[in-house]
């Protein structure tokens, strides 16, 4: 499993950030990106907080906790009801500051995010993940696959009410999708199972290998540009 959306209590999530890795670990996770809410004005604390997880500091080492099991941490932010207009400026900001996963708060059809936002994430190559991005048109998806932006199809409650016009643009455009948990409790860890389903439900062919692509192809291709590019 992977997980590249996930909240720790450096925002509104319940879990401390090492309490959310050695949760994962247990749930067979190979990746988790902890991706905190920012904006302005927590940037800073936020990823010097990340930064001192050093438990897991050397990347894709073995766990003994876990079992010999191996687990890679990604340092990462959510921008969140960021201007549109600012994203490019907040992007680069936060690769400055060691970010190693973007995530872009997207036009989810359950909050007053200001529209432009989802086109700001994908014309922009810095930026990794466009969350929930709600009704994506075809131009945005078409503008994703030409700058590697990944769409997000959400396991989360309300952000998942577009999750089947996402996947069906995304496919007509070639974009590429990921499947995140948006995780914010204990109860938000996914197993493959589940993963599955949530992509089914969404549209995606089990037969036709679309589920496996998004779960395995997808996720590994982008951990291997943020390894490549930011770690």
């Amino acid at each position: 499993m992977f997980d590249f959306h996930t909240h720790s209590l450096f925002s509104d999530g319940e879990l401390l950030p090492s309490e959310l890795v050695r949760r994962a670990v247990v749930n067979g996770y190979e990746a988790v990106g902890i991706t905190d809410h920012v904006d302005f004005t927590n940037m800073e604390h936020v990823l010097a907080g990340l930064k001192r997880l050093e438990l897991w500091e050397g990347k894709g080492e073995e766990t003994k906790e876990g079992g010999g099991e191996k687990i890679e941490v990604l340092r990462g932010v959510e921008l969140t009801h960021v201007p549109a207009v600012k994203i490019g400026k907040v992007v680069k900001k936060a690769r400055a500051l060691g970010a190693e996963l973007v995530v872009v708060h997207g036009e989810t059809l359950v909050e007053p995010v200001e529209r432009g936002t989802n086109r700001a994430a994908v014309t922009n190559p810095a930026v990794d993940i466009l969350a929930h991005p709600g009704l994506v048109s075809a131009e945005e998806a078409e503008l994703a696959k030409e700058n590697g932006v990944f769409l997000e199809i959400s396991a989360r409650r309300g952000h998942c009410l577009a999750n089947g016009h996402v996947a069906k643009v995304s496919r007509e455009a070639g974009a590429k999708l990921l499947l995140n948990s948006d995780l914010h409790s204990p109860e938000d860890f996914l197993t493959e199972q589940q993963a599955a389903r949530i992509l089914a439900g969404a549209g995606l062919d089990l037969d036709a290998g679309e589920v496996k692509k998004v779960m395995k192809v997808n996720s590994r291709d982008l951990l291997k540009r943020v390894r490549e590019s930011y770690i």
